[in-house]
């Protein structure tokens, strides 16, 4: 019978999924715990470290009962039955596999302590995603450093959530993937993470694999999601291109029962923790196994994204008289979408560095992103490949040229242009004939994120552009 799950690292994954199962299972000690003493003190304080519809209220709820925070790893690790291992993996900047192969640094680390402490047989569960096989060497590390007097089971139960809708996908979940071996033993640790989740999932909507194919199926969810937004984001160039409409294109596929709604609305572009990273590290996984065609067709999917960020940028640029040099951009919106505060490869930092890069002036508002996050994220340098928007970047760090507002209406002031990046519900809501005569003339608008009505904005006076459509509409879908 599980009594105790210790929940190694309270990120965004982290946080959420163990107080849902707290949530969900009062009968069970839940622990979260990580070696940053500021994030876990973050945990513990009114002012969580992450933003997230409901999040609040479910750890009010939970924290202090069968929930905790805490940077002892030791010894909650030491205590639990089972153990998920929610740490990072990015995209590796140096060595093999550079720019493509997940660093697995974080992963090693959490299962060398898991190693060190445990005195008793445990349950390890992928919660972070992996590359396919890495439960085998996870295994590895496990059973060589216990002298076979521990017996380990690794599994893989991936999450597949949404920031801004994550504490809907952990309560009511589309399905819970749980993967791991054939064994006796390995199956018995299936049913027993599989009677957590029973506890609010219906059984229909579990779905057991084996190790790899649970490993992979995370992989090829993000990739074929990213590549669906890459597809419509390719057909709006065309539509701009042809006159089409993007959003008109976009009504009629998405009354094909094949292909459904989501994920056909065109912008400036995919962002997120996991996207690029997945589709790169399954990119690294099919050239190491010498299918190099398939991996040129995922590098695409990535590539049209990159496109999509750089004529954003054009557009804007050519726009203004071919020059934003000195002008001041408004950026509505840094997050990577609505209703979280994560900025990890928003679309956002390279539309922002492509515009700086042309000696333009920003003033940028989001609602949730601090002023420290987006100056450190302008100022940081990461190893991307292709990224040409980003040729001329080095240093943004010139308080001249970059501002941070803590008001729509302060930002969009004196602006030559304004720039939507990311589709807060707000934004649809402002005073644009308060924002139009406050601003240099002629006002451009550039609306990435198609969440705008242009034709009015066009009755107000600006000069407006929407991704995939064409200036004069008058059809409607």
């Amino acid at each position: 019978m599980v009594k105790k799950i210790c929940g190694i690292g309270a990120g965004y994954v982290g946080g959420p999924t163990m107080a849902v199962i707290a949530l969900k299972c009062p009968s069970i000690e839940v622990a979260v715990v990580d070696i940053s003493h500021s994030r876990i003190s973050a945990w513990n304080s009114d002012k969580l470290p992450i933003y997230e519809p409901g999040l609040e209220q479910v750890i009010q709820q939970c924290r202090g009962k069968n929930l905790h925070f805490s940077t002892d790893v030791e010894k909650h690790v030491y205590e639990a039955d089972i153990i998920f291992v929610n740490v990072n993996t990015p995209t590796k900047t140096s060595g093999l596999g550079a720019g493509k192969a997940a660093d697995l640094t974080y992963w090693e680390s959490a299962a060398r302590v898991i190693a060190d402490v445990s005195r008793s047989n445990k349950i390890v569960v992928e919660k972070s995603t992996v590359p396919v096989r890495t439960a085998e060497v996870i295994e590895k590390i496990l059973v060589h450093n216990s002298n076979g007097k521990i017996k380990y089971q690794i599994l893989s139960n991936p999450e597949f959530l949404s920031e801004g809708t994550a504490m809907q996908d952990l309560l009511n979940p589309d399905r819970v993937l749980l993967g791991g071996n054939d064994s006796l033993e390995g199956q018995e640790a299936i049913q027993k993470l599989k009677d957590i989740y029973a506890h609010w999932v219906p059984q229909d909507r579990i779905i057991t694999t084996n190790l790899w194919s649970a490993e992979l199926s995370k992989l090829a969810d993000n990739a074929f999601l990213a590549q669906r937004i890459s597809s419509i984001n390719a057909m709006s160039a065309l539509c701009e291109a042809t006159g089409a409409d993007v959003s008109q294109v976009s009504c009629v596929l998405s009354k094909n029962t094949k292909l459904g709604s989501k994920y056909l609305n065109a912008s400036v572009g995919f962002g997120g923790s996991c996207f690029q990273k997945d589709i790169l590290n399954l990119v690294y996984i099919c050239e190491s196994n010498g299918l190099f065609e398939v991996a040129n067709y995922w590098k695409e999917v990535v590539k049209v994204n990159d496109y999509q960020k750089s004529r954003f940028v054009k557009k804007v640029v050519t726009s203004m008289f071919n020059t934003v040099s000195g002008k001041k951009i408004a950026v509505l919106g840094f997050s990577f979408k609505k209703d979280t505060s994560d900025t990890r490869k928003t679309p956002a930092i390279d539309v922002c560095k492509g515009l700086l890069a042309d000696n333009a002036c920003l003033s940028i508002y989001d609602p949730r992103v601090s002023e420290e996050q987006i100056r450190r994220d302008l100022s940081m340098n990461e190893s991307h490949w292709d990224h040409s928007i980003q040729a001329k970047s080095t240093s943004f760090t010139s308080a001249k040229q970059v501002s941070v507002f803590a008001d729509v209406y302060e930002a969009t002031k004196d602006a030559h242009g304004i720039c939507v990046l990311t589709e807060w519900d707000e934004f649809k809501t402002i005073d644009y004939h308060k924002v139009f005569d406050s601003m240099v003339k002629p006002a451009f608008v550039f609306d990435g994120r198609n969440v705008l009505d242009v034709d009015k904005l066009r009755e107000i006076g600006f000069i407006a552009y929407s991704i995939g459509k064409p200036l004069n509409q008058w059809v409607n879908c």
